[in-house]
């Protein structure tokens, strides 16, 4: 089996299956807790700047949701952008994961800038019949 696992990860670290694990029982618990019968899908919203893969993600949960009932769920994966919004300005702007090199407000200039998205990761929704 852990050959199976690696596979999708061309020999990089695993995290994407300790972080599925906990998907899985997020999801297990809410729907026991709502009386579902069956998981249908869940909708997972990833920032960009998170170095998950998506493939890999629905890959482990097909094989850690094995005879539960969330067995053959889809994860439907948003990736949300990265955005910085400068301290001086305020403007906030979309920056290219392609981008290499500081970054500076598209706006003004400045470079004192905040990450407002792009390393987020949760569950936005559970679809359960």
């Amino acid at each position: 089996m852990v050959a199976i696992l690696m596979g999708c990860f061309y020999n990089q670290p695993m995290h994407e299956l300790s972080v599925t694990e906990s998907i899985l029982n997020i999801v297990l618990k809410h729907a026991l807790a709502n009386q579902a019968e069956k998981v249908v899908s869940i909708s997972l919203k990833i920032g960009e700047l998170t170095d998950l893969a998506g493939d890999c993600i629905q890959h482990y949960f097909d094989y850690l949701s094995k005879d539960t009932i969330a067995e053959g769920a889809v994860l439907n994966i948003e990736r949300s952008p990265v955005v910085f919004q400068c301290n001086d300005c305020k403007t906030t702007f979309q920056v290219s994961l392609k981008d290499s090199g500081k970054i500076v407000c598209s706006h003004c200039g400045g470079a004192k800038v905040a990450l407002v998205s792009g390393r987020e990761f949760y569950i936005q929704q559970i679809e359960v019949i």
